[in-house]
């Protein structure tokens, strides 16, 4: 979806392989230590292909309490911080046909400055509440194949994401 607004904003791209949901979590853990109060993570992928896994990392790293399951039928859940670190705020934007209209009645504007928002499924949906996102995008193989491999891709959109280190999750 274009944005005239947002379109001219710089992009810092890197791409990661994971092998495994536990290679997947860990690529959360990481992208943990990066985020900050106010940081909006767009996940994109096929079912099954592990985003629910990378946030489950990504809550934990963070330090959050309660277990991050798929929100899938209760649209989002708050995980609160165990100590002095952001709240997760995970949402499935997956059951939410209109765009940002339907997503304002979650409040995430108001959730957003002092969260970690991740949104599963919120491509063309969410875009809107920053300026400055991480889309990542998780690609796997399809039809009948056991192999756990994913290709990651971190799209870091805004100011903030050139000044982070995403090259590091290059493997």
């Amino acid at each position: 979806m274009e944005n005239p607004a947002t379109d001219a904003l710089p992009v810092t791209t890197v791409t990661a392989t994971v092998d495994s949901p536990d290679a997947m979590r860990e690529l959360g853990l990481a992208l943990a230590k990066r985020l900050r109060p106010g940081d909006l993570v767009m996940l994109t992928g096929e079912l099954g292909a592990g985003k629910t896994t990378l946030t489950r990392g990504i809550g934990e790293g963070l330090g959050v309490r309660g277990a991050v399951t798929s929100p899938t039928f209760v649209i989002a859940r708050v995980h609160p911080p165990l100590g002095d670190g952001p709240a997760l705020v995970h949402v499935d934007a997956y059951r939410l046909g209109g765009g940002l209209d339907e997503m304002e009645d979650l409040d995430l504007d108001v959730s957003l400055p002092d969260s970690v928002v991740v949104v599963e499924w919120g491509d063309g949906k969410v875009e809107d509440l920053a300026d400055d996102r991480l889309h990542v995008i998780i690609d796997r193989a399809t039809g009948d194949t056991t192999d756990e491999l994913r290709v990651v891709t971190l799209n870091g959109i805004g100011p903030r994401w050139t000044q982070s280190d995403l090259a590091s999750f290059a493997l």
